[in-house]
């Protein structure tokens, strides 16, 4: 089975080949200025421990990451709104 970080990186080079390449150099240069502003300084990496939390899912219910771990390992997204 294909692990998941080698599955993300065919999904991107997937899109990035499908969108107009001046637009992916407009997200790159984006991105490539917030990096240098050192606002990944506190983003936690892959590894770390996740700090705990609560909070409301889509549905307004508490989803708790005390409760997600005893199923096991789990990967966390966070997204900003409703698309």
């Amino acid at each position: 089975m294909m692990q998941l970080n080698t599955r993300l990186a065919a999904l991107k080079a997937e899109k990035d080949a499908a969108r107009n390449p001046d637009w992916t150099a407009v997200m790159d240069r984006a991105t490539a200025d917030l990096v240098a502003t050192d606002i990944l300084d506190g983003v936690p990496r892959v590894g770390d421990r996740a700090p705990y939390f609560a909070r409301p899912n889509l549905d307004g219910d508490t989803v708790r990451l005390t409760t997600l771990i005893k199923d096991g390992p789990l990967v966390v997204s966070f997204f900003r709104g409703r698309w």
